[in-house]
């Protein structure tokens, strides 16, 4: 699909892309196309050089059929999320309009191939959909990247666009299809595609293991329950870097239920197990020199006579008791016995990835997820990237007042929902209680892993949230 080539104004592309701002020298061979007239194209506002402005103009002489402006004002300050962002809206005109052959000329945007390809990829995804007429198929594009082009680059960022698609189509997929067992042959199909090792626990091993946490959760559901592992081997011997995610396929809030609105979308309660997933598939490409072992608990939490309820114990497989007063705050139930067998792997660092509170929507919103951490230089690292990626995270207090709630019980060790004010902190400071001394970040996605609206970048839905900062961080590990 992407080709790198020289830009050549009289070349055989349908369709070139170009970067124009306000005080800019026009290009010969651009100006070639128009007769010489695109200052005055510009001065009549058939070309726009107004910033993020995209505009569509036939040409007049050559095999070029069109030229895409996208106006860059004066070029002053141009972030790198504004240059995804039209590079997006460039994306998306491709499709509606099928373009077939179009030439990126980047060095009029000063930009590099690896962003084109990431925005192209997530800008032009379309969610799946199960209807009885479905769309057309979309007919291929070839793109010429134009310029000093990086060509591992490129393939890096599309790599990491297509991961973020492929958490959001996971996420988007209906809790009657994408079951637990679904969740595990797909992880399956993508390791053995990739060349990774793969391990997948049923219900009989977990029993075995003593993962009285994530049982529990299960114990309302007539489907058993997977755990799912990964394994990338990018640095030989060394320890690797723990990503686990919640993979609670639908949540009904167990006995503690949702109401009638809130159950609605709790399909896309496994949005951290997509991440994990969608990163996974990035892997193959990126090839960080990194190890990296990914943990999944997927279940359903359902109500039945069999579900566990309120004022239950329960015991996690690290052996600490727990006295369940909130059935739907099972998340952090499922990571408790998923981080435990993390540490059997001798991690350097386990960064656990959940749709875990509606605190972290009030508390943060939808465009920041909420972070804790043990460990100060790797929010550190991981703050970089994701402002390389624009997936911004914010870091809560992790004091001892919070721990001490989770701390708090009669009968147990634990509990597992000391109250609604800082429920965000306490539901991280719960599966931090399972970390222990190993460096750790938990993110919590519940506020950015859906989006109300389309942007340039993607449709309302599914976000794929911290594919590619997780991604990022990767490739730059140098603890």
């Amino acid at each position: 699909m992407y080709q790198v080539k020289e830009l050549d104004w009289n070349g055989s592309y349908e369709t070139i892309v170009v970067g124009i701002g306000a005080a800019d020298t026009i290009e010969e061979g651009l100006d070639t196309l128009y007769n010489g007239r695109v200052k005055s194209l510009i001065q009549t506002a058939d070309i726009s050089t107004k910033t993020g402005e995209v505009s569509i103009v036939p040409t007049f002489e050559g095999s070029v059929k069109r030229v895409v402006f996208v106006g860059l004002g004066q070029r002053n300050d141009i972030t790198t999320e504004q240059m995804r962002k039209w590079f997006g809206k460039v994306a998306k005109e491709v499709k509606t309009r099928g373009f077939a052959d179009v030439a990126i000329a980047l060095e009029t945007f000063g930009a590099s191939g690896e962003l084109f390809a990431e925005a192209y990829e997530m800008a032009t995804y379309e969610h799946p959909t199960y209807k009885s007429n479905p769309k057309s198929a979309v007919a291929d594009v070839t793109i010429t990247l134009c310029g000093d082009v990086d060509e591992a680059a490129v393939q890096r960022g599309a790599a990491r666009g297509r991961g973020v698609n492929i958490a959001r189509a996971l996420t988007m997929m209906p809790a009657n299809i994408l079951t637990a067992e679904a969740l595990a042959d797909y992880a399956v199909e993508l390791a053995e595609r990739n060349g990774f090792k793969h391990r997948i626990l049923d219900k009989e091993e977990m029993e075995g293991l003593g993962m009285g946490a994530l049982l529990a959760v299960n114990q309302g559901s007539t489907l058993p329950p997977k755990l799912i592992v990964l394994e990338y081997n990018g640095a030989g011997e060394d320890a690797p870097i723990a990503i686990v995610g919640k993979g609670v396929t639908f949540d009904t809030g167990g006995y503690s239920i949702k109401p009638k609105d809130g159950i609605v979308g709790m399909k896309g309660d496994m949005g951290g197990a997509a991440t994990v997933l969608g990163l996974f598939e990035t892997l193959a490409t990126t090839k960080p020199a990194v190890n990296v072992l990914g943990v999944i608990p997927a279940t359903d939490n359902m109500i039945s006579g069999d579900a566990f309820k309120p004022d239950d114990v329960i015991t996690a497989m690290n052996g600490k008791t727990i006295e369940v007063l909130n059935t739907d705050a099972e998340g952090r139930l499922v990571l408790a016995d998923a981080v435990t067998f993390a540490k059997t792997y001798e991690p350097q660092a386990i960064i656990d990835v959940a749709t875990l509170t509606g605190g972290v929507l009030v508390a943060l919103g939808t465009e920041v997820t909420g972070c804790l951490t043990n460990d100060d230089s790797l929010y550190g690292a991981l703050e970089t990237a994701s402002r390389e990626t624009n997936e911004l995270v914010w870091q809560m207090p992790y004091f001892d007042v919070f721990i001490n709630q989770v701390r708090k019980s009669e009968v147990a060790d634990l509990n597992n929902s000391p109250g609604r004010y800082g429920h965000m902190i306490f539901g991280g400071a719960f599966v931090g209680e399972f970390v222990g001394d190993t460096p750790w970040l938990h993110l919590d996605i519940a506020g950015t892993s859906d989006r109300a609206t389309a942007n340039e970048l993607g449709p309302k839905g599914p976000t794929g949230v911290m594919v590619r900062t997780l991604s990022t961080l990767l490739d730059g590990w140098n603890r």
